[in-house]
């Protein structure tokens, strides 16, 4: 009785070692695809949102008079000023190499310090927009996971239930 025992258990182990390799290689086969899925997934969504990640991760460019040549004015309405001030709305920065414009970001605000002075403020929506990025990614990458793991359940559940039916 405890031989037939021994071999029940050396027999299931056998069978449990057959199942591991399949098992293995469709966890690697699934892993590997969903990285490529959740990634084009996530890159899709940063191209189809339209962020431009330059723009989220930089400090915005403010007109230095010290370094910066004005090169068009506009009125801006600023916080503790009844009239609109006129600033620099468009500069070339004489230590850029490559020449280029730079503008005025509409969403930074100008508000009159306690000094006296204008001072900026960079609005709340690169903050927003970075939120709502790492929401979304961490979104695709949780239901990446999530998918895996059933797949690969659900795989090892129909090589049990196949291993049953056949017999041996």
């Amino acid at each position: 009785m405890t031989d037939t025992r021994n071999e029940q258990d050396a027999d299931a182990g056998t069978t449990e070692a057959l199942r591991q390799g399949p098992v293995r290689r469709f966890s690697v086969l699934i892993t590997l695809t969903l990285i490529v899925l959740c990634n084009t997934i996530i890159l899709l969504g940063i191209w189809a949102s339209g962020i431009n990640l330059d723009s989220l991760f930089h400090a915005p460019d403010r007109f230095n008079p010290g370094r910066d040549e004005c090169v068009r004015y506009n009125w801006y309405k600023v916080s503790g000023v009844q009239q609109p001030v006129r600033l620099c709305y468009e500069w070339i920065n004489l230590s850029d190499p490559t020449g280029n414009t730079h503008t005025f970001q509409e969403d930074t605000d100008i508000v009159l310090g306690a000094d006296g002075k204008l001072h900026y403020e960079p609005g709340e929506r690169a903050a927003a927009r970075l939120f709502i990025l790492l929401a979304f990614a961490g979104t695709v990458l949780a239901l990446g996971m999530a998918l895996s793991k059933f797949l690969i359940a659900r795989y090892r559940l129909r090589l049990e239930a196949m291993s049953r039916i056949k017999p041996s």
